[in-house]
């Protein structure tokens, strides 16, 4: 089964003026995320870096309607053997 995965996008700034976009998403225990992909260029506006980020969240959903998924397994199937 698919799961639905939890990405989102925050905006980052490591010096004064310098933004980057970074994508996380959560683990199994919900308050842990992990770093998935970040912007290599600095962007000299928050919005840019957000918007950026939104494009590149926007490229790990296959199916806009149903939103990015996770394939594993499913807990309803019938055992094998």
């Amino acid at each position: 089964m698919n799961h639905l995965r939890h990405l989102t996008v925050f905006v980052d700034e490591p010096e004064p003026g310098h933004f980057h976009w970074v994508l996380i998403e959560s683990t199994e225990d919900a308050t842990v995320w992990n770093d998935i992909e970040s912007s290599e260029e600095s962007f000299d506006m928050w919005l840019d870096a957000w918007v950026e980020g939104g494009k590149a969240l926007l490229k790990h959903v296959e199916d806009e309607r149903i939103g990015p998924r996770h394939s594993g397994e499913d807990e309803d199937a019938s055992p094998v053997g």
